[in-house]
């Protein structure tokens, strides 16, 4: 039987006036230059993340929205440039005001218990909009604030803490040791970030002479293929899938012996792009993508990007093949494709890549008919702890358009897997499903066995 969620009358929100959280101490005010892989036009954007955390009996009497809000305060005082707003700058590049302005915090309270909430934590959570206000006016890009936080308390003690941020400033691991840096204050009542922020946005600038030196599948955008995505685009619906150990292994066992070895990730890759092109039902003939976004953090040896750097760091190699080829041939075919662009990404591919974007008046990445993947399991989402242990669900809350991410996750018997969640139509989506139903069905057989 499904689980009902509480009514829109049952949930009551009830929140206070949004505030400007500031540094705990007055910080440079100066102007900050962002990276060339920050400051491309498709990361103009906001991701948001939400954490839930369980009633702690050790924790009874603290406010966790009092205890963040300081965390937040004395964070602040490291990561300044989170207060500031971005301004435009020569040839439309945008720049960083450090002016301390702040971020905006909003203190709200639930009148129900967490567990009301069951499995609805977990993305595409139908509580967004409850859990983290829209501020009017705060989600843009220009002079607008760069971070949005709600904590909202439950009526069992639980809470949850949402997280708006532009992403310009940011990836995944660079919110990651933002937050860390606030458990330090909140937990461990620390007088610094255990590890200090680093901007240096320079390093990951192109080069003085910019030269496109390899190939880059994930800049090739086909006009036709785009409209009928974007076309296609407004009647999609989102489902999450969960993929413990024995589902991959079901995965696995759909290889050769030789790929057995094969890394989890790529295996359900593989698996993800061909189903999910069965389900769109595409002409044979028509060209096909999947881009998987790459953190290049500790992965290039003159490369050097310091422990602390939270700025954007990752490369997106494309594989690229025919709807018909992908669909028809085994799921080998699909795995040696995403090893292939994945093995490709070097130093120089990366520096590349980089100095194509500023040649080319920082493209976005291809629309079509692609299927991006951004990994953030191993970011640390499920680790983040204030104090009341780790959250029940942490991390993204919806996927966008063509992208997916793959989240650490427990199901609710209490197993750690990949949570996935993807964009399709109504029809595709109900094909698709109908492979995982039948995934999960030869799982359980074999359990059986």
């Amino acid at each position: 039987m499904e689980q009902q969620l509480p009514s829109p009358s049952s949930l009551l929100i009830t929140r206070r006036k949004s505030e400007l959280i500031v540094p705990a101490i007055t910080t440079p005010r100066e102007i900050k230059h962002l990276s060339d892989i920050d400051d491309r036009d498709g990361l103009r954007f906001h991701i948001s993340n939400l954490f839930f955390y369980e009633y702690n009996p050790s924790m009874e009497g603290v406010d966790p929205t009092k205890v963040i809000k300081d965390g937040l305060s004395k964070t602040l005082v490291f990561y300044y440039p989170l207060t500031g707003r971005l301004i435009k700058g020569p040839n439309g590049k945008l720049m960083v005001n450090c002016n301390g302005e702040g971020i905006l915090f909003t203190d709200a309270y639930a009148n129900v218990e967490l567990e009301m909430l069951g499995e609805f934590i977990k993305p595409p959570c139908p509580y967004l909009e409850d859990l983290l206000y829209n501020v009017p006016s705060s989600d843009g890009i220009i002079d607008c604030p760069l971070m949005l936080i709600q904590v909202t308390r439950f009526s069992c003690g639980g809470f949850a803490l949402a997280v708006r941020v532009n992403h310009i400033m940011c990836d995944a691991f660079g919110l990651v040791l933002f937050l860390n840096a606030v458990t330090d204050f909140v937990k461990f009542k620390a007088f610094s970030p255990s590890i200090l922020p680093v901007w240096q946005r320079d390093i990951l600038n192109a080069r003085p002479s910019p030269c496109i030196t390899c190939k880059h599948s994930e800049f090739e955008e086909e006009i036709e293929s785009t409209n009928a995505w974007l076309t296609m685009e407004k009647e999609l619906i989102q489902r999450s899938f969960f993929f413990g150990e024995e589902e991959i292994e079901a995965i696995r066992d759909q290889v050769p012996q030789i790929h057995r070895s094969s890394g989890r990730f790529e295996l359900l890759t593989s698996f993800l792009w061909k189903h999910r092109t069965i389900s769109l039902n595409l002409n044979p003939e028509e060209i096909v993508r999947m881009t998987y976004f790459i953190t290049i953090r500790e992965k290039f040896e003159h490369l050097k990007i310091p422990n602390g750097y939270y700025g954007n760091a990752f490369a997106f190699p494309t594989a690229v093949t025919k709807a018909g080829f992908l669909t028809s041939y085994p799921l080998t075919y699909a795995l040696e494709l995403i090893k292939k662009a994945k093995n490709q990404v070097n130093e120089e591919y990366f520096r590349s890549m980089v100095d194509l974007m500023v040649i080319k008046g920082r493209p976005g990445i291809t629309q079509s008919w692609n299927f991006g993947i951004s990994n953030t399991f191993h970011v640390g989402f499920d680790k983040v702890d204030f104090g009341w242990g780790e959250p029940k669900y942490g991390g993204p809350v919806r996927a966008d358009s063509f992208f997916s991410f793959f989240v650490a996750c427990k199901n609710n018997k209490g197993k750690k897997g990949i949570l996935v969640t993807i964009n399709l139509p109504p029809k595709a989506m109900e094909i698709f499903e109908d492979v995982i139903y039948k995934l999960t069905l030869n799982v359980k057989k074999l359990s059986k066995l």
